[in-house]
């Protein structure tokens, strides 16, 4: 059964909800708090079940919040507020289940990023600069045909069988797939012919302090535009457009959905992903990638770790409760949701002791013990969400990718390709063409120094950014790609996988639109994985961080194993039956 630990703790959450909020009220907000006046705030307060977040938001603004949103779905209402103490004092409110802060506005920018853990765009583990590519920058007219001219460097679809896939379903325009992730460059030469402008939506604000300068007024980005990178990296993968450029996606002609929950910096918080994951159910998306973790915790604790403060322990009650509701709206609503395992090398059965957390805002983290059944990392672990975990070209579990040493915890679905840098035969160190190739936005890799002004590759950039163009309709345009690794980079594979499975075996309802159950999604993404052995352990001759990781226990068998669960994604095997 799905996370099974978690099932068992929000139940008893479902029954005594009411005591709950009282504990944490108790506990986290004195009713002596003394407001004082502060930097505007961005707070997200979740309403007790049965309540309505429309009558809270008006209480809200009866004590001088400003509401910037409302989403009756979960009961969640989100504000901005200059009194310190808001979140505390609202914590004490009649049909209140918890408050949370997340994020000043408009504080100068300190060029503040988040730290690799699941997955960041640009840095560490997920791009390596190194031997084994060279720039591309092919000009001219391309063929349409079967492949794009850089298809051959894609390793991963070749292990999932995509393109034999692509001669029975590359995918179906009504199939729409959600990039819930830090925003989708809508003008990429891959994505734009596939890209839904019209149900795309932003949910997120920049914040200065962690995202730097606003871009636009207001500081909310157009729906179409990506200035982190990883989303537009996540949607080429999902569904590139076979359209005799660049590379082509696992599922080639579904739509692409644009429904941002990230920060530039790659923080996500609760507010904005609880918003994008209704949003989706509510606009009728069929399969979400959701390639992060929710900040500021890496795992959030029921009543909180025991180093945690008695607030600390009410935030995480409130947003395990608001993921919930989130998850479970989702998933009544027929949206497949596809998760990355994670980038920490952890045993997910065992994750000892967390240090990172909370993220947001710094200099609070501080060691934590996880007990792994009261303790979850949110999205992946929680209700209906397919959790996926990383391999290299060679089938090995990647060496950064979690995994699990209980086969029935439920913390693992199924593997796929994700990338691993030292993945490659008689390494000598880390290879870029290793790793995950896909599209990134221009003004990224601009900003990051690996292309210059005038549109060409950079020393930086040579061997791990490559460039293809074609000329439409008599002007030359110019797409970027660049080589990343993570299990953010494993999601979308599935998640393309179940896009080709909607489009397959889906049937029109009527005026209620294109679809097919999760759980069938879900059951048949499972069942046409390829089963895979534990791989020997494999060490390393030479210096590298992290050769001891590829020595992790894998327990289980072919059938199941806490490596790849039911095994490594088959696009092939997803789509063989005429019908199901």
């Amino acid at each position: 059964m799905r996370h099974q630990r978690m099932a068992a703790v929000l139940g008893a959450l479902a029954l005594g909800a009411t005591g709950l909020t009282a504990t944490a009220t108790a506990t986290a907000a004195p009713t002596s708090s003394t407001s004082t006046t502060g930097a505007e705030t961005s707070y997200v307060v979740l309403a007790d079940r049965g309540s309505s977040a429309t009558a809270l938001a008006k209480r809200l603004e009866a004590k001088g919040a400003t509401v910037t949103s409302v989403n009756e779905a979960v009961g969640m209402v989100t504000v901005t507020s200059t009194d310190t103490a808001f979140a505390a004092q609202t914590r004490t409110m009649d049909g209140v289940f918890g408050a949370a802060g997340e994020g000043v506005v408009g504080r100068s920018p300190q060029a503040k990023k988040k730290q690799d853990a699941v997955e960041r765009p640009g840095k560490g583990a997920d791009k390596v600069k190194g031997a084994g590519s060279s720039a591309n920058s092919g000009k001219g007219k391309h063929k349409k045909g079967a492949a794009d001219p850089l298809d051959d460097k894609l390793w991963g679809m070749d292990m999932i069988n995509a393109r034999d896939a692509h001669k029975v379903e590359a995918g179906d325009k009504r199939v729409k797939v959600g990039i819930i992730d830090t925003g989708v460059d809508g003008s990429h030469p891959d994505i734009a012919p596939n890209f839904d402008h019209k149900l795309s939506r932003n949910f997120v604000t920049d914040i200065p302090d962690i995202d730097g300068p606003c871009e636009y007024e207001g500081c909310v980005d157009p729906a179409d535009v990506d200035n982190g990178g990883h989303g537009t990296h996540v949607a080429g993968t999902v569904a590139a457009s076979k359209n005799g450029m660049g590379v082509s996606g696992v599922a080639p002609d579904a739509g692409i959905v644009n429904i941002r929950a990230g920060q530039d910096a790659g923080y996500f918080f609760v507010g904005p992903t609880v918003n994008a994951l209704t949003y989706a159910a509510d606009a009728g998306i069929d399969v979400v990638n959701m390639s992060f973790y929710v900040d500021p915790w890496a795992y959030y604790c029921q009543d909180g770790a025991p180093e945690d403060s008695p607030e600390e322990a009410a935030e995480q009650n409130m947003i395990i409760e608001s993921m919930s509701r989130a998850l479970n709206y989702a998933h009544d609503h027929d949206v497949t949701m596809v998760g990355a395992l994670g980038n920490a090398a952890t045993d997910l059965a065992n994750p000892g002791t967390d240090s990172s957390s909370p993220n947001y805002p710094a200099g609070n983290e501080h060691d934590r013990t996880i007990d792994n059944s009261s303790c979850w990392d949110l999205p992946v672990e929680g209700e209906h969400v397919i959790g996926v975990s990383s391999v290299g070209p060679s089938e090995r579990k990647a060496y950064y990718s979690n995994y699990t040493t209980d086969v029935d915890s439920g913390e693992i679905e199924v593997s796929a390709p994700g990338g691993d840098a030292y993945d490659w035969p008689n390494a000598t160190g880390p290879n870029p063409e290793s790793m995950i190739l896909s599209s990134v936005p221009e003004n990224v890799v601009k900003s990051e120094g690996s292309v210059d002004e005038d549109g060409n590759i950079t020393p930086d950039g040579e061997g791990w950014v490559l460039k293809d163009c074609d000329t439409v309709k008599g002007e030359e345009v110019c797409g970027y790609y660049e080589y990343y690794q993570g299990t953010s980079m494993a999601s979308p594979h599935a998640a393309g996988v179940s896009a080709l499975i909607v489009s397959r075996y889906g049937k029109v309802h009527g005026k209620a639109g294109f679809g097919l159950s999760a759980d069938t999604v879900k059951e048949v993404l499972m069942d046409s994985a390829r089963d895979t052995v534990c791989p020997e352990p494999r060490l390393y001759d030479y210096p590298a961080p992290i050769p001891a990781a590829y020595n992790a226990e894998c327990v289980g068998d072919a059938d199941f194993n806490g490596f790849y669960g039911d095994g490594i994604i088959d696009a092939q095997a997803a789509v063989a039956k005429k019908k199901l």
